[in-house]
């Protein structure tokens, strides 16, 4: 019989079927490049959210794949950075998967709550 889940790999397991709603959720605010993106992840989540450059970076292009966000490169400030944006699309797509999401919670939070005997 295989074991049940520990917590942490239920965490990590809930942390990667929500990373692209992380990222775009990170981009409400307005252009950031991947670190700042990065820091308003794990600042929003009080640090509970890490998101490494190499997970990062491919939702970033799975994201652009998509037409979701848009990059352009700056050298304004003397190092090249490559800034991310919503599109009209990916701001679609936000709403979508946050109203998904909070559907979902919800459903697990009645689940969880308790029940008259």
């Amino acid at each position: 019989m295989a074991e049940p889940a520990t917590t942490d790999q239920f965490q990590r397991d809930l942390w990667r079927g929500s990373l692209a709603l992380a990222v775009l959720a990170a981009l409400t605010d307005g252009p950031q490049y991947g670190y700042a993106i990065q820091k308003a992840v794990r600042d929003a989540s009080h640090g509970q959210l890490q998101l490494n450059a190499g997970t990062l970076y491919p939702i970033l292009h799975k994201l652009e794949a998509q037409d979701a966000i848009r990059a352009t490169w700056d050298e304004s400030t003397g190092r090249p950075r490559k800034w991310y944006r919503l599109t009209a699309a990916g701001k679609r797509q936000l709403k979508a998967q946050s109203d998904g999401w909070r559907a979902y919670a919800a459903a697990v939070e009645a689940l969880l709550s308790p029940r008259p005997a």
